[in-house]
């Protein structure tokens, strides 16, 4: 994808987020993420967006510290003022990424072109997953992610955040997952072993693995984010790599990922 796709689904992707929370009570439950009621889901995107636009617009070498945090969240809206607090957030963020230069230098934290590319597509992604708990906290699932986006986030999240020393997707023994998209050109091969994980891409075409995941890429997309049940997409295999999985691809934002 090109970094105005990504821009354009940031844009899509908050406008559906304020979309269900605004028919929602923010109180609601967040089903996809126990701890949170829907106001702290709408909250974090929020802070994480003004976060993303500090380091964009600033072109902030290092990443903000506990104060600078602060001072770009700004104080926490009441409940009342919330939703316009997070388009606010959500429209300046936008705005920076289409004004910044190709050549932007900033801090980043993933693999990518260059820094622009990186915040463009982390942010559309941050926004796309949490637009989906959004939904799930108004009961109902909206519009599906596009094709193209979904393919980028499942890589996104294998080869940047899960393939980093600091994540626990582990095994004693060397096991391999194979992750096959079933509506367009994406397909991985995961070694899962005491080291951090291996990612090969296109994962070969005789790739034979411990366990198979097959689907659509949307449902693939947040099965991987811990979003969806398994029965939303084939499942061959070895589960309980599925369940290891389950129990350590998190990522937890601490605001120097």
């Amino acid at each position: 994808m090109e970094i105005t796709d990504h821009i354009d689904a940031l844009r899509r992707e908050g406008r559906l987020l304020a979309d269900a929370a605004a028919r929602t009570d923010l109180a609601a439950p967040v089903p996809t993420c126990p701890d949170w009621r829907l106001r702290d889901l709408v909250l974090h995107t929020g802070r994480v967006h003004r976060w993303a636009t500090a380091h964009v617009r600033d072109g902030l070498a290092t990443p903000l510290d506990d104060d600078g945090q602060r001072a770009a969240w700004g104080p926490a809206p009441s409940d009342d003022a919330l939703l316009d607090w997070f388009r606010s957030g959500h429209t300046a963020l936008v705005a920076a990424l289409a004004a910044a230069p190709a050549d932007l230098a900033c801090w980043s934290f993933l693999p990518a072109p260059g820094p622009l590319a990186f915040w463009a597509r982390r942010q559309a992604h941050e926004t796309a997953v949490h637009r989906f708990d959004a939904d799930a906290a108004a009961g109902a699932e909206g519009p599906r992610v596009a094709t193209d986006l979904a393919l980028d986030g499942i890589d996104e999240l294998l080869r940047g955040f899960m393939a980093r020393g600091r994540a626990q997707v582990r095994s004693e023994r060397p096991r391999t997952v194979l992750v096959r998209a079933d509506d367009g050109p994406g397909s991985w091969l995961l070694t899962v072993s005491r080291e951090p994980l291996v990612v090969t891409v296109p994962a070969p075409a005789d790739a034979r693995a411990d366990l198979t995941l097959a689907g659509p890429a949307r449902e693939l997309y947040l099965l991987l984010w811990n979003r969806l049940p398994a029965e939303r997409v084939e499942v061959s295999g070895d589960r309980s790599l599925l369940e290891l999985w389950r129990e350590t691809a998190a990522v937890r934002w601490s605001g120097a990922s």
